[in-house]
């Protein structure tokens, strides 16, 4: 880490990254939602990192970026078999400039931690957001990039007495500008839900850059509370479905952008290996920046 990142979450875009901050948002009484610096899991993450040689150029000299969420179930297939590599080779296979991960494996005296073979394999910048972080085991969210990252942030949503919960706050810096990434993985139950889109909305309603949320949302019902908070925020996004991974029902993970006009395309990652590597499929988007 070269220097203090801004946690300021809803900061306009000339405020200083070293800016001090230690902003709490309003939550639930039972779910106080807590925004803390995190550090990319690679200090270069803070520095300069060339643009993507797979961002393609779009009308009138836009570019045209690929974003992906994956839950990687631990990197355990859907045959059962712990397998960080075959993780590595999807993602590779999404060609994406940015991923967003869920259940990641991030080490801990009695856990191993898939991100820096994820890194490597890749050549992506990695920044780790953990939910669960105790000197046994670390898990959660993480985000790899193959642009420059200018500040990170992670969000606390976990709600009273279940699962910990978080989202990954990062700022990108495309050529074409700056980029917010809001990767996330909510709650099972429909309460929990509701207060972590409420708190999540109050945290990024930032109209200065582009904003997208993206991650497993865990919404089942199409006319749930979190999906139609959610598009009323957003607008309507394509809902491809991605789990179970061998044969999709459930449109459980999702990518949201506001403005909604930037957004081109969505869709399910369906290769072979994609449908064993983990239990969900990969979703993929383009957008124009």
């Amino acid at each position: 880490m070269n220097a203090p990142i801004n946690n300021n979450l809803n900061a306009p875009l000339n405020t200083p990254l070293n800016a001090p901050s230690n902003e709490t948002l309003n939550a639930p009484s039972d779910a106080p939602l807590q925004a803390d610096f995190h550090a990319p899991s690679n200090p270069s993450a803070l520095r300069d990192a060339p643009a993507s040689a797979s961002s393609e150029s779009g009308a009138a000299g836009s570019r045209v970026l690929r974003i992906a969420t994956y839950n990687i179930h631990g990197a355990i297939g859907c045959d059962g078999v712990y397998m960080p590599r075959r993780v590595a080779d999807v993602i590779a296979e999404l060609d994406a400039d940015i991923v967003a991960l869920q259940e990641v494996p991030l080490g801990g005296r009695d856990a191993p931690n898939v991100l820096p073979m994820l890194r490597e394999a890749t050549d992506m910048l990695a920044i780790a957001g953990p939910t669960l972080d105790t000197p046994e085991r670390r898990y959660g969210n993480a985000v790899l990039t193959r642009l420059p990252v200018r500040g990170t942030r992670t969000l606390n949503l976990s709600f009273g007495k279940r699962e910990a919960r978080g989202a990954l706050d990062v700022d990108i810096a495309s050529t074409a500008g700056m980029l917010r990434i809001v990767a996330t993985h909510l709650g099972l139950s429909a309460r929990e839900r509701r207060a972590q889109i409420a708190s999540l909305i109050a945290a990024f309603d930032t109209p200065a850059l582009p904003v997208i949320l993206l991650g497993d949302i865990n919404e089942w019902f199409v006319w749930g509370y979190p999906l139609r908070a959610l598009v009323t925020h957003f607008k309507a996004a394509p809902a491809p479905r991605t789990f179970p991974a061998w044969w999709p029902v459930f449109s459980l993970d999702r990518i949201w952008m506001h403005p909604v006009e930037r957004l081109v395309d969505v869709h399910a990652h369906r290769s072979a290996l994609a449908r064993v590597a983990s239990d969900h499929l990969p979703l993929v988007a383009r957008i124009r920046m």
